[in-house]
């Protein structure tokens, strides 16, 4: 099975669950994003291995690192492997130059390990096809798209408080327009709920 390169675009953080981060990976040479939910730590551990912060005692991916190495090994590349229910695995490959093993993790450690290694994130074609949001390319003045102020302002008085109560009621056809609009406001973590809610439906 061909892979697809992934790489990070960014983090954004919860705007309905707090510690909660939205990591958003993209096609290397598409216009697909596939945005993960992930937890505050790990969330922290990927954005000081971009930002190049040296903290002042190893943080767990650190050590891991000199942990590996430590017995000649390394890290070759990061593959998002699976899609069960809404739940993303994925395994990180590691060799000593004579044998390679693949080890399981979750997505955040295994991206946040393999950004210390400095090593390629790939993913597959049925997880990108199944999980993957597609970004138009029609600007707001060509799809009839309200500017972004107007936009949040509706925002802010239509949705109630929670949003997985406003997802789980809401029929599919309504929650396909709502993507359409969280992907218009880049906002990729309420965009990957209503993704996951449409594929339970589905």
């Amino acid at each position: 099975m061909d892979k697809i390169k992934l790489e990070i675009l960014g983090l954004s953080s919860s705007q309905s669950q707090s510690g909660s981060f939205a990591l958003v990976l993209g096609e290397e040479s598409g216009n697909r994003r596939l945005p993960i939910i992930i937890g505050m730590f790990e969330a922290q551990a990927i954005a000081i291995e971009i930002e190049k912060i040296v903290p002042n005692r190893p943080m767990t991916h650190d050590l891991f690192k000199s942990f590996a190495l430590g017995f000649n090994f390394t890290v070759d590349e990061i593959v998002i492997s699976d899609l069960k229910e809404g739940v993303f695995f994925a395994k990180i490959v590691c060799t000593d130059g004579i044998k390679s093993i693949e080890i399981d993790a979750r997505p955040s450690d295994a991206i946040a390990i393999g950004l210390r290694f400095e090593v390629p994130i790939y993913t597959y074609e049925n997880i990108l096809s199944e999980a993957g949001i597609v970004l138009s390319d029609l600007s707001e003045e060509e799809s009839g798209v309200k500017p972004e102020k107007e936009k949040k302002e509706e925002t802010k008085k239509a949705e109630p408080k929670n949003l997985s109560d406003q997802i789980k009621d809401t029929s599919s056809d309504q929650l396909k327009v709502m993507l359409d609009e969280a992907l218009m406001k880049e906002d990729y973590e309420k965009a990957a709920r209503i993704r996951d809610e449409l594929n339970k439906r589905n």
